[in-house]
């Protein structure tokens, strides 16, 4: 696999007010997919540091969830990676990775955007009813432990079409009706994916589990979703330890995973 770039530089002694998220920073001009080139460097033979990030000014090739493509203006947006070893966790606890990684990304963005921010599952960040992020996150284990993970995130920041999406997707720029600065929401963004991180590896799992579920989309009301192609009225009431949709039908809870059940959205 090639990997295509114009610029390459490395920020070493940044000014992020970080223990290690951020520390360690790459920009490119052009990748394919940060995901993809940070994965490229675990395969190398020197060592990776903790917190690395990687972050792209146009991604030509972004992923999302089921090889889903992530689209993105080139460099209106912040579309990234970041290296973590949480060899603390079990591979039966790996959805308690995405929960710290989902409100990270929605702690960042409280302080702009106010309450509205919600986590739709398993990974996107939305505004009211709109996508305004996604993440991305790839794990590898060793034994009964997660060994490495490259934690892809995706921001629409300063973009202002959406082209065919434009009903469902919308970005801060829309919002606020001004454009904001991509280095200091890196910043923020690694600051608060960092704190949430190590609550996670302090075993505050009560603590975000309760935040998790206060920040999910539509937790505790009636909305449509399409299960074995049949169009039902389900209600969300959490998400279960191993991070499936636990989905109310006629009084009855259901454990669905991403393949089993699909949101529906009123046009």
């Amino acid at each position: 696999m090639g990997f295509k770039f114009n610029l390459y530089y490395t920020l070493q002694n940044n000014i992020f007010l970080t223990l290690f998220v951020g520390q360690n920073l790459v920009k490119l001009q052009e990748i394919d997919s940060t995901n993809s080139y940070l994965k490229k460097l675990l395969s190398n033979s020197k060592p990776l540091i903790e917190g690395t990030v990687i972050m792209a000014e146009n991604q030509t090739e972004g992923r999302g969830q089921s090889d889903n493509k992530w689209l993105s203006e080139s460099g209106k947006n912040l579309t990234l990676s970041i290296y973590l070893k949480p060899s603390f966790l079990s591979v039966n606890e790996q959805f308690e990775l995405n929960k710290a990684i989902s409100l990270g990304v929605t702690d960042c963005l409280a302080p702009l955007l106010g309450d509205n921010c919600c986590v739709k599952w398993p990974n996107d960040i939305y505004y009211h009813d709109k996508k305004l992020g996604g993440i991305l996150i790839e794990n590898t284990t060793k034994g009964y432990q997660l060994k490495d993970s490259v934690v892809g995130i995706g921001l629409n920041v300063n973009q202002k079409s959406f082209g065919e999406l434009e009903n469902r997707a919308t970005s801060i720029t829309k919002i606020l009706h001004q454009d904001y600065d991509l280095q200091n929401l890196l910043m923020q963004l690694c600051q608060s994916i960092e704190s949430r991180y190590l609550q996670l590896k302090a075993g505050k799992n009560d603590l975000l589990n309760q935040d998790y579920e206060k920040k999910l989309f539509r937790l505790n009301e009636q909305h449509s979703f399409e299960i074995n192609q049949n169009l039902i009225q389900g209600i969300i009431r959490g998400v279960s330890p191993l991070g499936r949709l636990c989905l109310e039908l006629d009084h009855k809870i259901l454990e669905l995973d991403l393949k089993e059940v699909k949101f529906k959205f009123e046009n």
